[in-house]
């Protein structure tokens, strides 16, 4: 059992998530924090990273082996990537500030080139 909320662990995963990502930057990629449900953290690796050969290698050796050497040891990570298997439950803690801010950000942009 996690001692830690699903919220906890998110925003735990969003601070260290910068120095889990240095080596999937190296390969032309970026890890996406999607959500957390149960103390499963559910990501989805981008750029070159998104659908590669390698993606479950990456996220099971990389991402999940670092996350649980600074978060907790029973963390278990699971990259969304379309597959049935690795998909996104139905419900799931996110920031969704987060998402707005983004959303915010994309309008902001649009608008900008008429100006």
């Amino acid at each position: 059992m996690m001692p830690f909320s699903d919220e906890e662990i998110y925003h735990a995963v969003k601070i260290n998530l910068p120095k889990v990502n240095t080596y999937v930057n190296s390969h032309g990629g970026a890890i996406k924090l999607l959500g957390v449900n149960d103390g499963t953290v559910y990501i989805e690796l981008t750029g070159t990273c998104h659908g590669c050969s390698m993606s479950l290698m990456t996220t099971k050796m990389v991402v999940e082996r670092q996350l649980r050497e600074l978060i907790h040891p029973q963390l278990t990570v699971i990259n969304v990537d379309g597959s049935k298997e690795n998909k996104l439950p139905e419900h799931y803690y996110t920031d969704h500030t987060e998402e707005e801010v983004t959303t915010k950000e994309r309008l902001i942009d649009k608008v900008k080139k008429y100006f």
